[in-house]
């Protein structure tokens, strides 16, 4: 990887970190206040339309300028930027699919600490 590329890494892996580690620490401090609000959230398709258009759209800046294949850690980054922006995609395409799925996974209780613990 070029010195350019380490930086761009460096800078996306600095804003998706912590992030990531908000989300996973609230979702567990919290998990009872997040079980209701997923169950909210899947009940509305308007949330499920402006989530996919936010995952998309994160989901592109990211492809568009980190969309490195190099084996390493940075490869994260590049496929944290495909699932964003297939996400997105499901969320604005295909809502019912999405509503299904999100259903599904967060369907117990247990599901919520292993998502907070993947983030």
């Amino acid at each position: 990887m070029r010195r350019g590329e380490i930086e761009r890494s460096t800078f996306i892996a600095k804003l998706l970190g912590p992030f990531f580690l908000v989300v996973g620490v609230g979702m567990l401090v919290n998990q009872s206040v997040y079980q209701a609000m997923i169950s909210e959230f899947l009940r509305s398709a308007a949330l499920v339309y402006l989530s996919g258009i936010l995952s998309l759209f994160a989901g592109l800046a990211i492809v568009n300028v980190h969309n490195s294949w190099i084996s390493g850690w940075s490869v994260v980054i590049t496929v944290i930027g495909w699932l964003m922006l297939i996400g997105g995609i499901v969320r604005l395409v295909l809502p019912q699919l999405a509503i299904g799925l999100g259903t599904t996974v967060y369907g117990s209780s247990a599901a919520l600490v292993i998502v907070a613990l993947d983030t």
